[in-house]
């Protein structure tokens, strides 16, 4: 029987060597190599760490963050570096969630739901 946290390791350095992996890195590199992508994709980055701290803790956000937020949303949405990073990440987000729905597989088969375990 294959060790769980081998095949994990296995699975890790496949995600490391798919395209996707490689377009993110490609485009991350772009941004980062840029003074003004960087500073404007930390921006957003640092709104929206700000804003799911405040969700987290249970405090309303106010309109004018959320104004500030979108704001800065369109802004980044504008920048074609930014942009392409967002898309990248996009895509490999939808392989690590059909990895995750096949490894949880299992899980879903034992417990399945409660109109499955009525038939």
């Amino acid at each position: 029987m294959p060790n769980i946290y081998d095949s994990a390791y296995d699975l890790e350095k496949a995600i490391r060597e798919s395209e996707e992996f490689k377009s993110l890195k490609t485009a991350y590199d772009a941004v980062m190599n840029d003074p003004s992508a960087k500073q404007m994709f930390d921006n957003f980055r640092d709104t929206q760490m700000a804003l799911q701290e405040k969700q987290m803790q249970g405090q309303e956000i106010t309109e004018e963050e959320v104004e500030k937020a979108r704001q800065v949303v369109e802004l980044v949405q504008q920048h074609q570096d930014i942009s392409k990073l967002m898309e990248e990440e996009q895509r490999l987000n939808l392989v690590i969630n059909d990895v995750s729905r096949i490894i949880t597989k299992p899980l879903e088969e034992l417990y399945g739901t409660s109109e499955d375990k009525n038939e």
